[in-house]
Formats: C-alpha cells, structure tokens, sequence
C-alpha cells in the first residue's frame, strides 16, 4: 500500500509501511511500524510530515508521481524528529517553491539537520491558522510531547487532527483506519503511549486543553493506525493515563550550605515537590543527627542530597551520611544530587558518585535523554552562585517536577 491513498477530499495518504522488526527508541518494533505523511491538493499543495530519514529518497520519488514537486506550496513539519522530518531533505530539494512551516524553535533544527540555511520558513504560533486554498489548518503547540517543537496541525474543513506521534502505533497496517484492521488496537495505543508519550504525561495535560473545543472526525498520526471511529475514547485514554497517580509519596532532602545558595535550591525543591502532593522532609545535615536524617531517608521514596563546593569538596557533616547509606538498602529509591557552586562544583559529582554506589534510582541527564529525550532537564542539579535568575529557578522546579512524575506515574 506504499502508494497514494484518498483518506478525504483532497487529502492523500503518501507514506511509508515498513514491516521489518525496526530498531526505535532503543527498542525493537516487533509489528514494524508505518510513517504517515500526507499530501493535501488544495489550491496551495501542502504536504503534512515526512517519513523516516531512511526512506527520504524513495518517499520523494514516490510522492513525485502524485504531484510534480515544484507545485507544493507548503511543508508542514509537526516534529523535528528525523522518522517525521527525515524525508524533508530530499523533499526540499525537489520542492524549490515551497515554504516550511514549523514552530520557531524547530526552524534551527531543521536548517542544521538538513542544511535549508537558505529555504523560506514559515513560523506559526499557538492558534495561528493558514489558508492553503480551499482548506485551512489551525496550529496548536504541544511542547514535550515528545520534543520542546512539537506542534499539531487541525485542518478545520475536514475535521482531520494531523497530531504527529500522538495518538500514534507502532503497527505495520495492511489497512489504514483501525476499524479495519481486524483486531482491537487499544492495547498497541496504549503500548505506544507507555513508550513514548508517558515520560511526558505531565504535558498531556496541554494536548488535551488543545484538543477540548476541536470537532475532530479523524486523527491522522504519523505512526500506525488512523482513527475515525470511536474518536473520544482515544482522547479519552489519553486523559485517563496521564493522570493515574500514586499517593502517599515522600521525598528527603538533605544538605549542607556555605553560604545559603545550597538551601536555596533545597527550599526551590521542597516547594516544587510539595505542589505535586509530596510529602517533603528537608535537613541540614549541619543541624540535625545523621541517626535522625538516615532514618527519614529509609522511610522516603526519592533522596536529593546537596553541598556548595569548598576546595573541590563537600562541606559540613553530609559525607559520614553518604558512607552510610552505602550500607543501606535503599532498593527502588529515586536519589539525585545537587548544589550550587562558585567555581567548578566538585562537590557535586562527589555526591553523585555516593549516590551511584548505592542500589538507588540514580537519575543522570544521560538517563533522562536515553529514556525521554528530553533535553531541559539536568542531573545532578547545578546551580553557579545564587539561584534567583529565573532560568536557574526553572532548572531546580524542571528537575523536581521530573522526580514528581517518576514517582506518582501508576501506569
């Protein structure tokens, strides 16, 4: 079916079906999966995402035969991620009279990914519309979900929500709609949230404020299944999962300051986590018994350990407490560490090594690109000197929010 296919007036599915057991996310696609791109002849051609960068070439040459390359108006581009963009290159290069059209902060990432330095860019934002000859399309920006870009496109004569990975398959699909396929997709609907999108439930929360006063008829995603039956239902699942929590969490906080920086951060953490219903205990390790602080670290969910750096070293009495939670069965725990520093901040990366030497849930800015490619947020916590600027506030409130979600997700 790596063909054009009429999935509305007008509108043509044009992507990719690709059955291998496909590499993705450090995962393997046991079902394959299917790259959904979209061609809309209206009076401005509009093609809505790409396929896998893989396929650009054959996408290109394939869409070539549906309508000559120099008529397309307008490239829409949902997300930056190369198996949504990856076919833009070759695209663009047959396609010299077209416009690209993405959020502001895409447009660095697509003129680097796929040197267009010198292609004309079109920058929507929140709620902007575009009138592509005899259709318009809504914009609306859904941040983190997966990538800070992100964006959905809603074509309001058509009731279509063009929403990229959301509501997305990962399925090789004989038939396009899933009221065809044969079989019940919600478990591969809701397998795919739980790889893809749950990382970033707490941005969920934007699509759906995005989506409330939208009539939609059809989801078009750019992976797996189209939906036009049972529409709610899907949102509704959505809604549902990212807000099962579990209760009753608490996180500890313990540091030692030099010069009230450190507490700073502490009390930014204590305030983030409490905002999200976690019960919090905070210590300065330089005024309470390591006897008091261990115990309240056994009975806690997460740990966040923090020093100012003092000659490339901890300060105060936090390091007898870290020697002793290596002795401690702290299995399943979350833990991180931060601080703030004038100069390099050993003091930080020596915590974060106590930390790794334990059985705790070490979180690390690898991890948290490996497993949500999410690029905001950073492990240990590292602030230079006081943390007021809003920006290092929001580095402190991002960090506490990931542990949040980390801890109250039940799905």
């Amino acid at each position: 079916m790596n063909t054009e296919y009429k999935i509305a007036k007008d509108t043509y599915w044009v992507g990719k079906i690709d059955n291998r057991e496909v590499p993705f996310h450090r995962l393997i696609l046991a079902k394959g999966t299917t790259y959904n791109s979209y061609l809309l002849k209206t009076g401005k051609p509009t093609v809505i995402d790409t396929v896998d960068m893989e396929f650009g070439r054959e996408y290109a040459e394939r869409l070539s035969q549906f309508i000559d390359p120099m008529d397309i108006e307008y490239i829409v581009i949902n997300h930056t991620e190369p198996d949504h963009s990856g076919g833009l290159a070759a695209l663009s290069s047959r396609a010299l009279n077209a416009t690209i059209v993405c959020t502001a902060i895409a447009v660095p990432e697509l003129q680097e990914m796929y040197k267009l330095h010198n292609r004309n860019f079109l920058v929507v934002n929140d709620g902007d519309t575009l009138d592509i000859g005899g259709k318009t399309l809504l914009f609306k920006e859904t941040p983190y979900l997966h990538t800070a870009e992100t964006m959905i496109t809603y074509c309001v004569e058509d009731k279509i929500l063009f929403p990229c990975d959301i509501f997305s398959t990962h399925v090789a699909v004989e038939k396009l709609f899933s009221d065809e396929a044969g079989f019940d997709i919600t478990d591969d609907f809701k397998g795919y949230y739980s790889a893809i999108i749950h990382p970033h439930r707490r941005y969920v929360r934007t699509l759906i404020d995005a989506v409330q006063d939208l009539d939609i008829e059809m989801i078009a995603p750019s992976h797996g299944f189209l939906i036009r039956e049972d529409i709610r239902k899907y949102i509704d699942l959505y809604d549902e999962l990212s807000r099962e929590t579990s209760e009753g969490k608490k996180a500890v906080i313990v540091y030692t300051t030099l010069k009230n920086n450190t507490k700073k951060m502490a009390n930014i953490l204590q305030d983030c986590l409490k905002a999200n219903q976690i019960e919090t205990e905070v210590w300065d390790a330089d005024k309470s018994t390591a006897a008091d602080i261990l115990s309240s670290i056994a009975s806690a969910d997460a740990v966040f350990i923090g020093s100012s750096t003092r000659y490339a070293d901890m300060i105060g009495n936090l390091e007898p407490i870290l020697q002793e939670m290596k002795n401690m069965d702290l299995e399943g725990k979350l833990a991180a560490a931060f601080g703030s520093y004038g100069w390099s901040g050993e003091a930080i990366e020596v915590i974060q090594d106590y930390l790794n030497a334990t059985n705790m849930i070490v979180q690390s800015t690898s991890e948290v690109i490996k497993t949500t490619g999410m690029i905001h947020i950073e492990f240990p916590i590292r602030v230079r000197f006081s943390p007021k600027a809003p920006d290092k506030v929001q580095k402190i409130k991002n960090a506490a929010e990931f542990v949040s979600d980390l801890l109250l997700s039940s799905y």
